[in-house]
């Protein structure tokens, strides 16, 4: 069983520059630089920064990655043909639905029309590409697709992305003569950044209009990142040729893959429907390995570009591959004819890069800075994503009464993985993270560390038998989670293993994107009393399990080599803690809360299409202990608010979460170029000294512990739990029923 990653990236501060609002609220589904589809319901990245002052601004920053296309010749405008196997894969999809789902819900009408505006809207959610003709035609279909999916007939959702290319290419013109036509920047008017309340263009004067402002708002961020005017629009041009080209790549698995994820997205948003190289990249992120070079690709305007190098993988090792170097070729072996991968499908270059270990792949590549391409021979070899695994550092903070500092072991943990197939074939070294953080948890204890802290925030799940034995770790025995199945049978998976590997004080970082699996483990640490849980005011919201049904390995089990046809990562049960209580839209509530811009933004469960409702179930017998305690949690509440009320960061974030209140509701952005000027400085301020912090925390890898008053405001309530629990702290009970810590002089 597995919770599917809401969340991938690492969020480690609490304030954010409110692209994030505008990212889940306005741009799911967009066509986006890095990706080679509509990425319709996908984990959004998510960059830590102070919040800018206005946020409709940078909720419009990302209008600049939905691309536009440039002219595309007749040759590449078919659209893909239906796969061989569309039909086989979607009929799996609708009985397993129908079937397993744990609402067990029948595809009807409702379904359909949920399904249809899904759809549409993962392929243009600002509504700039197709005509309301176009959407009133395919309206007829709306609530028939129901009908069709039990024959297995997804013919709609190509007669759709036709329609969608031809008004992509229709585009064209309009896009070209806007890039030689002289905008008037002093013209006072506004382009739409809400999409719930974008409108289909019914004219070609309609159509025309929603691209002028596009094109002024594209042109007025270049010209705000210093780019000159000729410049800018030979970029904006490439950039659309680029977008239009991957457009028409697309294949029938990646289109499948839209339609009938926009179906099981309309039962809840974490089912989902995986292509088969789609599957492929997640068993990659749950096993943590991989071979090939060890990259981390973008795409950027039509070219591959290195994101990241692995550290100690084989780019890294050969030491000719840089950050930001452009490939636009790739061969195999040494003698290998190098294929042009210049405006290629992303995903398709990751393909030709990767191989078996021990051969050679043939990179041409243009040096960051340069203009000349070289062509550097790398060897394969094994890839261990070591940043994606539990990792650990020793850190001092405050002081003991005998003055000496505190000993915290940090632990790092991104993701709860587990190298599924090693698993299955029983072997005694697969990789997971429980095992890892045993030998962290192991090595602190020999180093007599005072206190863990086991750091989830951002942490969006991953395997739940992961999650169980992780908590193990901290508890002897006990149940760890509840599950109820669509039967509403409930049944108690416990930790089995007596004894524990930290039996001293513990604390659990969280934050509004720690979900799934997280939860679990915060939740129980929570009930069990075991530890403190401090951050936002509630983790996402996630208290649902999925399974991953492997669609060829289902449908061929005779078969010694089935076919890769995909998986279908669907709901089947609601989870629930120790206590009974769901973690479903409500989260696991922190001991301590600490402001954080995360608290109000709209990225929560709560706030997803179609989410499953909260309830709850009999409390699970387990005995509590006494290492967190009502009066130990008023005392450290206390003590935090007034630190934070005096701190000048904290007073600084507040004073942009009250901003960010006021314009957060704000549909519109001002494209009057002084307006829209003075955003972007008043913006672009608080982003260089986000960069500053993250060049001074930059190295050949991520840290463990990211340093920010956020964090220092966390260890500092570590370090006063420490002090209460070693006694150096007393909490005497004052008349009234008040408590208070006993000064220390």
């Amino acid at each position: 069983m597995y919770f599917g990653a809401v969340v991938r990236s690492r969020v480690r501060t609490p304030v954010a520059r409110t692209r994030t609002y505008m990212l889940t609220c306005i741009l799911e589904g967009v066509c986006c630089v890095d990706c080679h589809l509509p990425v319709a319901i996908r984990p959004v990245p998510f960059r830590p920064s102070r919040l800018s002052a206005l946020s409709r601004l940078f909720c419009a920053v990302l209008l600049g990655i939905l691309l536009v296309p440039a002219r595309v010749s007749a040759d590449e405008r078919e659209a893909p043909t239906p796969g061989p196997n569309d039909r086989q894969i979607t009929l799996a999809v609708k009985s397993y639905l129908e079937r397993e789902h744990f609402l067990r819900k029948p595809i009807d009408d409702e379904i359909a029309s949920r399904w249809f505006d899904a759809f549409l809207s993962a392929l243009d959610p600002l509504k700039i590409y197709f005509l309301q003709s176009d959407v009133d035609s395919f309206a007829e279909k709306k609530t028939s697709l129901d009908d069709l999916v039990r024959k297995g007939d997804v013919d709609f959702a190509y007669e759709v992305y036709d329609r969608f290319l031809k008004r992509v290419d229709e585009r064209i013109p309009i896009v070209e003569e806007l890039l030689k036509t002289k905008l008037d920047f002093n013209q006072k008017e506004s382009i739409v950044i809400d999409r719930d309340i974008a409108v289909w263009a019914k004219t070609q004067d309609e159509v025309r209009d929603k691209w002028r402002r596009r094109i002024k708002y594209d042109l007025l961020v270049q010209k705000m990142e210093k780019v000159g005017p000729e410049e800018a629009r030979k970029k904006l041009l490439r950039r659309y040729t680029s977008f239009a080209k991957r457009m028409h790549q697309m294949n029938a698995d990646e289109l499948l893959e839209t339609y009938l994820s926009s179906l099981t997205s309309s039962l809840d948003p974490h089912t989902s429907f995986m292509s088969p190289g789609t599957l492929e990249n997640f068993e990659i992120t749950m096993r943590l390995q991989l071979d090939g070079i060890g990259a981390s690709l973008k795409g950027e305007d039509g070219y591959t570009t290195v994101a990241e190098l692995v550290p100690g993988g084989a780019a890294d090792k050969d030491g000719r591959l840089k950050r930001k170097d452009r490939i636009v070729g790739v061969g195999q072996d040494r003698e290998g004819e190098v294929v042009d991968v210049v405006d290629m499908n992303l995903n398709d270059v990751v393909k030709l890069i990767r191989g078996k270990r021990g051969t050679v792949v043939r990179l041409k590549v243009i040096p960051v800075g340069q203009t000349v391409p070289t062509v550097y021979d790398i060897v394969r070899a094994k890839i261990e994503l070591k940043d994606g695994a539990a990792r650990g550092e020793i850190i001092e903070e405050g002081v003991k009464p005998d003055g000496s500092p505190w000993r915290i072991g940090v632990i790092n943990l991104p993701s709860f993985y587990m190298d599924m197939a090693a698993a299955r074939q029983g072997r005694a070294d697969y990789k997971s993270s429980t095992r890892d953080c045993r030998k962290l948890l192991e090595g602190f204890r020999e180093q007599g560390v005072d206190c863990v802290a086991l750091d989830l925030r951002s942490n969006g799940g991953g395997s739940l038998p992961e999650s169980i034995s992780l908590t193990g770790l901290f508890i002897d025995t006990g149940p760890v989670v509840q599950i109820k199945d669509a039967d509403q049978r409930v049944q108690q998976y416990d930790d089995l293993d007596p004894g524990v590997v930290w039996d001293g004080p513990l604390v659990v970082l969280v934050n509004k994107f720690s979900a799934s699996a997280s939860e679990i483990v915060a939740g129980a640490i929570q009930d069990y009393r075991r530890g403190l849980v401090i951050g936002d005011s509630a983790t996402h919201g996630k208290g649902t399990v999925q399974s991953l049904l492997d669609l060829g390995r289902q449908l061929f089990q005779r078969l010694p080599n089935a076919p890769s046809l995909g998986a279908l990562k669907i709901t089947m049960q609601q989870f629930y803690r120790p206590s009974g209580l769901s973690t479903q839209l409500e989260g696991v509530k922190s001991d301590v809360e600490l402001p954080s811009i995360t608290n109000h933004l709209p990225v929560g469960e709560a706030d997803l299409d179609h989410a499953i409702p909260f309830d709850r179930v009999d409390t699970a017998e387990f005995t509590s202990t006494d290492k967190v305690t009502d009066p130990m949690l008023k005392v450290l509440r206390k003590r935090s608010a007034e630190r934070v009320a005096g701190d000048d960061e904290f007073l600084e974030l507040a004073t942009d979460i009250a901003r960010y209140e006021e314009r957060k509701n704000e549909k519109t952005l001002s494209l009057l170029e002084s307006d829209f000027t003075k955003e972007w400085n008043e913006g672009k301020a608080a982003e260089k000294e986000e960069e500053k912090k993250q060049e001074e925390n930059a190295g050949p890898r991520r840290p463990v512990v990211t340093r920010d008053f956020y964090f220092d405001e966390a260890m500092r309530v570590t370090t006063d739990y420490l002090a209460i629990l070693s006694g150096a702290m007393p909490l005497i009970a004052k008349s009234g029923g008040d408590v208070r810590p006993e000064s220390i002089e």
